[in-house]
């Protein structure tokens, strides 16, 4: 079901018919006209079940009798369909903040995870016909595609291949904002925002997982320390030959190079040895 805009009319012109009529039908009353001022009260009074307020950013959808008859979006009093039903629906941003769910990710790693999504009503006719409850259908939804997502990738990615929920926080809220949009479609609400709130491993990995986290760094960072190291004993080496300072050969470029690595790899202060002597 779709939203559509029902008859309506200033309210206030409204209240002044109700007035004319409940006028006449005193004046008939006074002249002893007993059918005619029951038929102008009961219309007037007909006429009062019709008046309706919406307030800014809200909307009455309007039921005749258990059939939808349409909405009133614009703010302000109107005279609408009388003897019909009007149930405010409201068009504000709220929020909603879910639980710290416990997931476990594509690597089979429990994780807990929590998120919030912001959000508003674009169609009241789907909010109320289509759903039992649109509010209860946001959350359920929500936790639902928070946990679909966070089974989709890895916590952390070791290899630096692809996306992690760690890493890449603003692609991952991205991508459950739209999963969202196509779950709550139905239900005439338009998702605005989604941020991830909470992500840590679960208590009972969590230590192992920072152990993990720790020697990845340190690899990196050797890793890191190795490569700088082969470049500088590279430059040097060139630098030497360059500018003739010395004739290395193969033995002494090996001897150059495995000192230079010793010295810079090496996480303790070097101590120089003077060799005063030959090589050989």
């Amino acid at each position: 079901m779709t939203e559509k805009s029902v008859w309506k009319m200033n309210g206030f012109i409204g209240i002044l018919a109700i007035l004319v009529l409940a006028a006449l039908g005193i004046g008939a009353a006074v002249l002893q006209i007993v059918w005619a001022a029951a038929i102008l009260w009961l219309g007037a009074i007909v006429l009062m079940t019709g008046i309706t307020i919406v307030p800014p950013n809200k909307t009455k959808v309007v039921t005749f009798f258990g059939r939808y008859s349409g909405s009133v979006r614009d703010n302000g009093i109107y005279l609408t369909i009388p003897l019909t039903t009007r149930r405010t629906v409201s068009f504000r941003v709220r929020n909603f903040n879910s639980q710290k769910l416990k997931v476990n990710d594509v690597e089979g790693n429990p994780i807990e995870i929590a998120a919030v999504v912001v959000f508003k009503v674009v169609d009241s006719a789907k909010a109320l016909f289509d759903v039992d409850d649109y509010g209860q259908f946001v959350e359920i939804q929500s936790e639902t595609a928070v946990r679909h997502i966070a089974s989709q990738y890895p916590y952390d990615n070791f290899e630096e291949k692809g996306f992690s929920l760690r890493s890449n926080a603003a692609e991952i809220s991205n991508l459950l904002k739209e999963e969202l949009q196509e779950r709550l479609l139905l239900a005439g609400v338009e998702v605005i925002e989604t941020r991830l709130t909470h992500l840590a491993y679960s208590t009972e990995v969590a230590q192992a997982m920072l152990q993990r986290q720790q020697a990845s760094a340190i690899i990196a960072a050797r890793q890191k320390i190795v490569d700088g190291a082969v470049g500088m004993a590279q430059m040097a080496i060139q630098r030497l030959e360059d500018e003739h300072v010395l004739e290395l050969d193969e033995e002494r470029k090996v001897n150059m190079v495995n000192n230079l690595m010793v010295a810079i790899v090496s996480d303790k202060a070097t101590q120089p040895v003077i060799n005063t002597g030959s090589l050989y």
